[in-house]
């Protein structure tokens, strides 16, 4: 029993697994200081602001319905996949096609039609046959 579970523990996804949930939550912990350092205040200088949540809400029947709530939600949501994009995404795919741009291009290869592997497969059959 503790050898199969040294095996499970041993094998490389879980070991990738296991660092992949500590840098993300170093990774959101970043997101998270972007989103309240920078983003936040700025919808507090629009709007004037910071916590819509509290906002827009009603009552009734003493049951409290909180509209600012999933706005605030929904926002903080957008503001993080904003940030994670632009300051994150997208500079890593400019770097990577900058990368890109100083390799050669692979050359096109067009799949053979029929008759060309037809033509191919007598070819190579013909030098096979000359001394």
């Amino acid at each position: 029993m503790l050898k199969g579970f040294k095996e499970f523990i041993m094998r490389g996804n879980v070991v990738d697994l296991a660092v992949a949930v500590v840098i993300g939550a170093a990774f959101g912990k970043i997101v998270t200081a972007l989103v309240d350092g920078l983003i936040n205040p700025l919808v507090a200088a629009i709007f004037g602001k910071t916590d819509i949540s509290k906002v827009w809400s009603f009552k009734i029947n003493g049951a409290t319905f909180s509209i600012g709530l999933i706005l605030d939600a929904a926002l903080n949501f957008l503001f993080v996949a904003a940030a994670v994009y632009f300051f994150i995404v997208m500079p890593l795919n400019k770097l990577a096609e900058r990368r890109k741009r100083g390799q050669e291009p692979e050359p096109e290869t067009t799949p053979l039609t029929t008759d060309q592997e037809l033509l191919s497969e007598i070819r190579d059959l013909l030098r096979a046959r000359q001394p």
